[in-house]
């Protein structure tokens, strides 16, 4: 692995430019620069728990907005590079940034959609719908709680899209929780070039390609920059 950091985003926006299944999968670490804590970073919620510290005063999900890191995931959007995005965030930020729904699973759900217990299909909670548009069935938080199952649907499309990835960018993840985290696993298996920006140890550092301790905002715009300008686009 390159040690500069301008070497390893130069080989990162290389990738990315060569990429034909670009993957991306985000975690809490992607939001601490929209104000919202992690959970196991330095000052991370669980971190302080252990500590025995109170949580840290933070905005209002509502009023969390999106920064430089999903940005850029949106850039890879419009640049056609983006076929998927995976994000066991539930703060509503990538779908305000203009990541399109269909190219989102949200494995742990969103603060802001109700899921329907039969269907699964989700809706704006701020419909106020007394039912499923679809089916009718019983609208509930589309957040998952520990020991509740994934939603199916996303969890399908994450594996789908794992397996068939050949770039495999991990956003700010600690890579703990499963089976979110079994998705690098899907990708390596299918040899995938696998990418991890986070500023903390993950348990697939030894195996991926490309690592980034530094700050998310740091890499991932510049490398989108250098990656333009692979494609002939200023």
């Amino acid at each position: 692995m390159e040690s500069d950091l301008e070497g390893r985003i130069k080989t990162l926006a290389q990738w990315m430019f060569e990429a034909n299944h670009l993957v991306v999968f985000t975690g809490a670490g992607i939001s601490t620069e929209s104000g919202l804590p992690d959970f196991r970073g330095p000052d991370g919620i669980w971190t302080r728990m252990d500590k025995g510290l109170p949580p840290k005063p933070m905005p209002s999900w509502d009023s969390a907005q999106p920064n430089k890191g999903h940005l850029a995931i949106v850039e890879l959007q419009k640049l056609g590079k983006l076929k998927f995005l995976i994000s066991q965030n539930i703060d509503n930020i990538h779908l305000k940034s203009g990541i399109k729904p269909e190219l989102l699973a949200e494995l742990h759900g969103n603060i802001a959609k109700l899921r329907c217990e039969s269907c699964e299909t989700t809706t704006d909670e701020s419909l106020n719908l007394k039912g499923c548009p679809h089916c009718g069935g019983k609208l509930v938080s589309s957040v998952v709680n520990f020991g509740q199952s994934l939603p199916r649907k996303d969890l399908e499309l994450s594996f789908y899209h794992s397996k068939k990835s050949d770039l495999f960018i991990v956003v700010g993840s600690s890579l703990l929780v499963t089976p979110a985290a079994y998705m690098p696993r899907e990708a390596l298996g299918s040899r995938a070039k696998l990418v991890i920006i986070n500023e903390d140890e993950t348990p697939f550092d030894p195996v991926c390609h490309l690592r980034f301790n530094e700050k998310i905002g740091d890499v991932l715009p510049q490398a989108i920059i250098e990656s333009k300008k692979l494609m002939g686009i200023t």
